[in-house]
């Protein structure tokens, strides 16, 4: 080289675009019942085209478990999303309710705390609380607790209306089976 020629280094740029959120949403409903079907299939619907249209969202899907209990943790698409979060598919993850995402205290606490370790956050949409904030663990555990209490009041007010019918010499359903 001589004394006029200049050396040109190279210089890498990294993007300055910044990642792209990877979003995905949980929807469940508890029965198999037409209307709750519906329910669901607009949850579905309504939950792709919100992630699909936000600007810096990345679509990772709906996970969906269909006549399954909030107090199950036996639940095939939360499994899945779940594990999907442990291999860092997602880092946010939005659902209608704390009922529709569990109704057992200890079971939504312990999923909470599992992905807050990940850096995947829960936005409850009815609540409008995201499990990553400084107040939402709190806030969660008493409002877990409330919905845990109500789905056992829900199922003892079944049980009592059911043994309240036997007494009474009536079906506890309205669908007869057999001949």
């Amino acid at each position: 080289m001589s004394k006029n020629d200049t050396k040109i280094k190279r210089v890498r740029h990294r993007s300055t675009l910044p990642r792209k959120k990877k979003v995905a949403a949980y929807a469940r409903v508890s029965t198999g019942k037409e209307a709750m079907l519906h329910s669901l299939s607009a949850q579905v619907s309504y939950y792709s085209n919100l992630i699909q249209n936000k600007r810096g969202w990345l679509y990772m899907g709906v996970y969906v478990d269909e006549a399954m209990t909030g107090t199950s943790k036996e639940r095939p698409s939360f499994l899945k999303m779940m594990n999907d979060a442990r291999a860092g598919k997602l880092d946010m993850i939005i659902t209608k309710s704390i009922s529709r995402f569990a109704r057992n205290t200890v079971t939504l606490l312990e999923t909470i705390r599992e992905l807050k370790a990940l850096n995947v956050d829960v936005y409850f949409e009815e609540q409008r609380i995201h499990s990553l904030s400084a107040d939402g663990e709190l806030v969660l555990t008493f409002l877990a607790s409330y919905a845990q209490e109500e789905s056992r009041s829900a199922s003892e007010n079944l049980k009592w209306s059911i043994r309240n019918r036997f007494k009474k010499g009536l079906a506890w359903n309205t669908y007869v089976y057999g001949y």
